[in-house]
């Protein structure tokens, strides 16, 4: 059985980083317009597009992300961030059609969004032959309609049309989400924050609305029999779930060799908005369950086991998604908040590190250490480092807790001047 690509999110250098160190073989971000996280404020420049390339390398595949509708006065702008971004990047994901015009003129390779809802052989075949090489399908196909598109697209010769030499004359691959947030609307095709807020959800300005309280009042009752409306004040009812559109996370590990057994090329993990240490714990999580199932030591004990720690970093209520029926009731949650089970406090920064010693001087800014505390360390070259805090030092003194508006000195992994310390609980 073929591995599948696992590919990570990435908002910033940390998670960047965080996604390398866990094991991703390939990384998605956005350069700052153009993508469906335009307002999360978790997107690269332009400039910043060599040194992703360089920490990336031969082995770690880059995908830029292209994917909001773009309007006629964009399109200069977006041709310009496409030439600027081909020799550092593998491929495009996109969805509006001018764009996928644009990426063959300049001979890129294209991944279809999810937000095309692509669901069905014939569609991904005439892709094929637009010289599309992968197509992330639409979030509501089951796994067995995805296991029977690639069963298609596998015995089917990739259309002879096709102008992308980059597909060496493979049939075109299926991506799909594993991990993460789902939208109420199709494949996140929403106008909900739109109406609402002036900020579209397909421009990648989503404020969420769907993931709020509602109050539903009733204007008039018909209750005479001459059909006179009755007004009544108290005709006001509070939504109960109160987040009735809030969907429930997808969390797939514990069908992941389902999933590899149906062929999909690429295990996608939600979160460019989410933080460095939700996506080391996610890819580290997913890296293990599918080298467990390839090796044959994938057990429901490892599943619990990865469940729980995947548990411990941002996530909603989690449910299998779509991939075993169409949406009902239970697809959404009664959470309005993360229910993480471990939280971080922010403790300080580095001020120093001793690299012979291995030992880091950190600055106490806010929450106190004391020795045995679990502490991790975020940083745009460091990523994410996870240490049990020894013995600390100031000077001569050897003190039991590091106190608000004192500096101490302990041993750490490899870190950097400026990086951030979090002390790390279990949530109440």
């Amino acid at each position: 059985m073929k591995k599948p690509e696992i590919l990570a999110p990435a908002g910033d250098f940390v998670c960047l980083q965080a996604a390398l160190d866990a094991g991703a073989d390939a990384v998605y971000f956005g350069l700052g317009t153009f993508n469906m996280r335009a307002r999360s404020g978790v997107n690269f420049k332009v400039d910043d597009l060599p040194e992703i390339a360089r920490r990336c390398g031969a082995k770690v595949r880059r995908y830029l992300t292209l994917n909001a509708i773009m309007f006629e006065s964009e399109l200069e702008k977006v041709e310009e961030m496409i030439v600027a971004a081909k020799p550092y990047v593998d491929a495009f994901i996109v969805s509006d059609w001018g764009v996928i015009s644009l990426l063959k003129k300049h001979g890129c390779e294209v991944h279809v969004s999810t937000q095309m809802s692509t669901s069905n052989s014939v569609a991904v075949d005439f892709l094929a032959s637009q010289g599309v090489t992968r197509v992330v399908l639409a979030r509501e196909c089951s796994l067995g309609e995805i296991r029977s598109i690639i069963r298609k697209i596998e015995t089917t010769p990739i259309c002879p049309q096709s102008n992308n030499p980059k597909s060496n004359g493979r049939p075109i691959e299926i991506e799909c989400f594993v991990h993460g947030a789902q939208c109420v609307a199709e494949s996140g095709r929403c106008f909900m924050s739109h109406s609402i807020f002036g900020k579209s959800a397909c421009r990648g300005e989503c404020n969420q609305p769907c993931r709020r309280q509602y109050l539903i009042k009733a204007v008039d009752f018909y209750a005479k029999e001459d059909g006179t409306p009755v007004h009544d004040a108290k005709a006001e009812f509070l939504l109960e779930p109160h987040t009735v559109m809030s969907a429930k996370d997808v969390c797939s590990l514990g069908f992941i060799d389902k999933l590899m057994e149906a062929g999909i090329a690429s295990f996608k993990i939600e979160g460019r908005a989410r933080n460095a240490n939700y996506v080391k714990t996610t890819v580290e999580c997913y890296r293990a369950a599918v080298d467990a199932v390839a090796d044959g030591t994938y057990t429901p004990e490892l599943v619990a086991a990865l469940t729980e720690k995947v548990k411990t970093v941002f996530h909603r209520e989690f449910s299998d998604g779509m991939y075993f029926g169409r949406p009902g009731a239970d697809q959404f949650t009664d959470s309005e908040d993360s229910l993480a089970t471990t939280v971080k406090r922010h403790v300080g920064i580095v001020m120093d590190y001793y690299l012979k010693a291995g030992i880091a001087q950190v600055k106490i800014q806010d929450h106190e250490i004391r020795t045995g505390d679990s502490l991790q360390i975020h940083g745009p070259t460091t990523g994410v480092q996870e240490l049990v805090l020894g013995e600390m030092h100031r000077d001569e003194e050897r003190p039991e807790v590091g106190e608000r508006g004192t500096w101490v000195t302990f041993k750490a992994p490899r870190c950097r001047v400026g990086d951030k310390v979090f002390f790390v609980e279990s949530r109440p």
